[in-house]
């Protein structure tokens, strides 16, 4: 009778079901959070979210449909729109390949080019913008040719806060393209290559559609990082209304000559941050 007790189990089991072993079954218990951990956790979020409180609290929402409406902060308004909407695209046409570049080839310094490439998530936005002067001002090592040869002049015009944006917001994308590019599956691509598709064939047919999400994450990041961005852009591009000045710069000139003004926009720039948490939380959830 060795075979009993398999029988036995096996008219107590549910068809269709199988048994679960006990690493299936164990889950660990959730327990309450040490106090020693428990309050340092507890200031660090409350310093967090302290100040944004503070701007809730401060913020004149009687006023704050007529400061919003106002031509100086819609002007700003739209030319943040547009320049962050610019400086993402030209981040999706140079980051894209050069994440894959990263993420797929194999060549000398790679690790190099990658370090440098993150750099300006590092460098402090106004050294980039000194930076972006001395390489494309009209005396810079590019910008001299670019003046003489083509007219084309970048410092202090809107096309040059498209460049101080794009120079910030470039790294953010690059990063999530190359870790969607390493997580995804190279034998989809070498399967198309077999078939005869070219490397750029396969890269358009097959692995665009698999790292699309990542993609748009990246998209996004890169976009919010231009909307907020400030020390590069005043440096490079100057503070002229209408031209160069984003609601950053508007929110820094305004504060010391009208307050309310301020808020309203740093209430705006706060929403577009929630925003886009909250676009990237399904991402990041699924990550985790």
């Amino acid at each position: 009778m060795p075979d009993a007790p398999r029988a036995a189990e096996g008219k107590g089991a549910r068809p269709g079901r199988r048994a679960r072993g006990p690493r299936a079954r164990f889950r660990p218990a959730r327990r309450g959070a040490p106090l020693p951990l428990l309050v340092p956790a507890l200031v660090g979020l409350a310093f967090l979210l302290l100040p944004l409180v503070a701007l809730l609290v401060r913020a004149p929402w009687r006023s704050l449909p007529d400061q919003l409406t106002s031509t100086e902060v819609w002007r700003a308004l739209q030319l943040s729109l547009i320049c962050a909407t610019a400086a993402t695209a030209v981040s999706l046409v140079v980051g894209v390949p050069l994440a894959w570049l990263l993420a797929r080839t194999e060549f000398p310094g790679r690790g190099l080019v990658r370090a440098l490439v993150t750099l300006p998530l590092v460098l402090p936005p106004v050294v980039g913008g000194v930076a972006l002067l001395l390489a494309l001002g009209r005396n810079g090592v590019v910008g001299q040719w670019l003046d003489s040869w083509f007219g084309i002049t970048l410092p202090f015009t809107t096309a040059g806060v498209v460049v101080a944006e794009a120079f910030v917001a470039l790294p953010y994308l690059v990063i999530s393209v190359e870790g969607t590019l390493r997580a995804a599956d190279p034998r989809y691509e070498e399967a198309a290559t077999t078939l005869g598709a070219s490397r750029f064939t396969a890269f358009r047919r097959v692995t665009l559609p698999l790292i699309a999400p990542g993609i748009a994450a990246g998209s996004v990041l890169a976009w919010a990082r231009a909307l907020g961005e400030f020390g590069a852009t005043i440096t490079f591009a100057g503070n002229f209304p209408g031209r160069t000045q984003t609601m950053p710069l508007a929110v820094y000139l305004a504060l010391q000559n009208d307050p309310e003004a301020a808020i309203s926009l740093s209430l705006v720039l706060l929403a577009v941050s929630i925003a886009v948490l909250a676009g990237l939380r399904d991402r990041w959830m699924r990550a985790t």
